[in-house]
């Protein structure tokens, strides 16, 4: 438990210094990569044969990730536990996306300071699913700060928490279900019947990390000054954080609108199609640019936060 406590810690730090450089070579494409073979060799044939090869794309890929990650740390660990302790860390660095989700935001946070609504649409368009060529200025800014409320829980709070329980082991089956849910588990006619089991599985692994993501977030609301009301993200989370097709992305989403004291969510555009959605929080004042800046501050606090909480109960473990 104190070299898993070390790592974890490390790991997190890495995370928030160094982020997701496109240089360096990243698990997660692998995994990614593998996604994607399966689904051009699986992903064909009648109903029941996709819904088939669908659960053992869960399997392989799950499996897969779990496998080579426990021999990995074992291995490692087996040399010299410092050693051990170096690659726990450096796999845990792996599995967080905190800085990466504040930089990628905040290019497009800068292209709309500068004016330029070309360059934020391109930017946005790298860290969402919807159809940006449709977006103004505001839809843009909402479109960001939507990504970053809703990956707050995804990218960050739970690999923490599932890392602070398993390890890099149970930290990469998450990301591996992540993965499998943002590639394929689409409700169109591609994805309905194959990317059911991964879209069936991130919503219950999703679960309870999307919950205690809100609650950090509405904790966080009492270190952040007057722009941050964790009042109102409390009171709009009770209220919208159903309005959503997943039992589990507006739980972070309703709070980060309630805690900015504006209005997110509606109508968007995927693939061509309209998708009608309600709107979630109240409109109390305009979407501004700076939103985007707020709404990072949120995440990374709500993330330091659960970091604390996590790597406090692990010291009672080891030394209790």
């Amino acid at each position: 438990m104190k070299y898993h406590l070390l790592a974890f810690v490390a790991g997190f730090i890495l995370d928030l210094i160094i982020g997701d450089p496109h240089s360096l070579p990243h698990p997660i494409r692998l995994i990614g990569k593998l996604i994607y073979v399966l689904d051009q060799k699986w992903n064909r044939g009648p109903k029941k044969k996709r819904l088939r090869m669908g659960r053992w794309l869960v399997v392989v890929v799950t499996g897969s990730a779990v496998l080579i990650t426990a021999i990995l740390i074992f291995g490692f660990y087996l040399i010299h536990p410092v050693v051990g302790i170096i690659v726990e860390a450096v796999l845990t660095y792996y599995i967080l996306a905190t800085r990466s989700l504040r930089d990628e935001s905040m290019l497009v946070c800068k292209e709309l300071e500068r004016g330029n609504v070309e360059g934020a649409r391109y930017a946005v368009s790298m860290i969402v699913g919807r159809d940006t060529s449709v977006l103004d200025d505001i839809g843009i800014a909402k479109a960001a700060i939507e990504t970053v409320a809703e990956n707050a829980s995804d990218g960050v709070i739970a690999p923490l928490l599932f890392t602070a329980v398993g390890g890099p082991i149970l930290g990469f089956f998450y990301k591996a279900v992540n993965t499998m849910d943002s590639m394929v588990g689409y409700r169109n006619e591609k994805y309905l019947d194959f990317g059911r089991a991964a879209a069936l599985l991130d919503d219950v692994v999703n679960y309870v990390p999307s919950r205690v993501s809100a609650w950090l977030m509405i904790a966080s609301c009492v270190f952040l000054g007057k722009d941050f009301s964790a009042k109102n993200a409390a009171r709009i989370h009770k209220r919208d954080c159903r309005k959503h097709d997943s039992p589990n992305s507006a739980q972070t989403e309703s709070t980060a609108a309630g805690a900015l004291g504006i209005r997110l969510a509606g109508d968007a555009v995927y693939f061509g199609e309209v998708h009608k959605k309600p709107f979630i929080g109240d409109d109390t004042r305009p979407v501004e640019y700076r939103d985007i800046r707020r709404v990072n501050r949120l995440m990374i606090t709500a993330a330091v936060l659960c970091e604390v909480i996590c790597a406090g109960i692990m010291c009672l473990i080891a030394f209790v």
